[in-house]
């Protein structure tokens, strides 16, 4: 949701960073793979109970996650680019309340695991709905240009970026904060499907 809103403020400083990578020959599937072994660093930060270090790192993490995609921009974006970035992107959302997990099994576990199953269940609706997309050969430019069909929603990367900051800043409610947060994740994937019903309900060869 909050995506669409800060992508004009943010995609100019984005692009900076990325012209000046570029003059040095970094390359955009290089700035994912940094962004991703940072972001697991964060994670292995929170499992030993540093929730602050491992925030300051998650946010350089998603950082890197911008900056790529405005690098990739630059050049000549490839499959392969697009198809990292959302896999990195993924087992990024999911290393980190596996961390939570990790660091206090008792009092996280279920709402962690609850977390996990919403994000699963999103992942699944979200990339779904872009194949089927991509198999009826429509094209959408809303999150900027993507290597594939990005659909929106309540619960997009920067509000999951928000609610793992809060995991970090108040870690003693994290059960609370990744309930609710796992319900808005699965009220997105249901809001998703409702869509795809409206865009998808003719059968292909009606089109």
């Amino acid at each position: 949701m909050l995506d669409g809103a800060l992508k004009h403020r943010i995609d100019p400083l984005l692009t900076r960073a990325a012209t000046v990578l570029h003059r040095y020959g970094i390359t955009a599937n290089a700035v994912t793979l940094i962004a991703f072994l940072v972001g697991l660093a964060a994670a292995a930060l929170i499992a030993l109970g540093h929730p602050l270090l491992g925030l300051a790192l998650l946010l350089a993490s998603r950082l890197g996650d911008g900056i790529d995609g405005a690098l990739a921009r630059l050049t000549r974006p490839t499959d392969f680019g697009g198809l990292i970035d959302i896999v990195f992107d993924f087992a990024f959302y999911g290393v980190i309340p596996l961390a939570f997990i990790l660091h206090d099994p008792e009092a996280n576990a279920i709402a962690g695991a609850l977390l996990l199953l919403a994000f699963y269940i999103n992942g699944a609706s979200f990339l779904a709905y872009a194949a089927i997309a991509e198999k009826r050969g429509q094209r959408t430019e809303a999150r900027g240009r993507k290597s594939f069909y990005f659909t929106t929603g309540l619960a997009e990367a920067t509000e999951t970026y928000l609610a793992f900051a809060i995991f970090c800043l108040w870690p003693q409610h994290f059960p609370v904060t990744a309930g609710i947060f796992a319900l808005i994740c699965l009220y997105t994937a249901a809001a998703r499907l409702v869509l795809a019903h409206r865009a998808f309900a003719k059968p292909t060869s009606d089109l």
